[in-house]
C-alpha cells in the first residue's frame, strides 16, 4: 500500500523566497533518484485555512510505494541534502507518515 509522508515546516525568520525555491526543486529531484518515491509536493497552506496551521507555514506529501521504503527515503543521500537545507530553514518540523 502507498504511504503518504507528511512534513509540516515552520520556517525561520527571514527565510527567502530563493531559499524556498531551492528547497523545493531540491525535493522534485529526489522523484527519480530515491527507490520507491513516486510524487513529491510542497507549497504553502490555503490562505483560507492558514490561521489553523498553528504557525506552521510550509508543508510536504511525499508518496512512496510501500512502508519499506520510508527508511530507505530517510537514509538517501538526495533526502539528506535536502535535510540540511530544512535544518537551515526551519526552526520546527512535524512529520507523519499514514499507509493509503
Amino acid at each position: 500500500m502507498p504511504v503518504f509522508h507528511i512534513v509540516l515546516f515552520k520556517l525561520k525568520p527571514g527565510v527567502t523566497p530563493a531559499q524556498i525555491d531551492e528547497f523545493k526543486k531540491a525535493c522534485q529531484a529526489m522523484v527519480g533518484q530515491v527507490p520507491g518515491l513516486r510524487e513529491m509536493h510542497n507549497n504553502p497552506p490555503l490562505t483560507m485555512t492558514a490561521s489553523r496551521a498553528k504557525g506552521f507555514n510550509m508543508g510536504l506529501m511525499a508518496i512512496l510505494e510501500k512502508p519499506d521504503d520510508v527508511p530507505v527515503y530517510a537514509a538517501h543521500p538526495s533526502h539528506q541534502a535536502v535535510q540540511k537545507l530544512r535544518e537551515e530553514m526551519c526552526e520546527d518540523t512535524l512529520a507523519y507518515d499514514m499507509e493509503y
